[in-house]
């Protein structure tokens, strides 16, 4: 059963053209994998950081939160 109307693979490919989906854009998924990437880490830092921040609040000293801190 062919869906690219070859019967044969035994040819030179770069007589066939592209022989997966989206060939070409590799440079472009890279540099969106690596936005993502690093706007996750941004996200996150700043997740944890307001996280640790309330944490702290919860206590008006810091004396529980710190404990809990520095026991990890």
């Amino acid at each position: 059963m062919s869906t690219n109307g070859m019967e044969s693979w035994a040819v030179d490919l770069k007589d066939v053209g592209a022989v997966y989906p989206f060939s070409g854009s590799e440079g472009l998924l890279y540099i969106a994998g690596l936005a993502f990437w690093i706007i996750w880490h941004v996200v996150q830092l700043r997740q944890e950081a307001a996280e640790v921040h309330h944490e702290m609040d919860m206590d008006a000293s810091g004396d529980k939160a710190r404990a809990a801190i520095d026991r990890y």
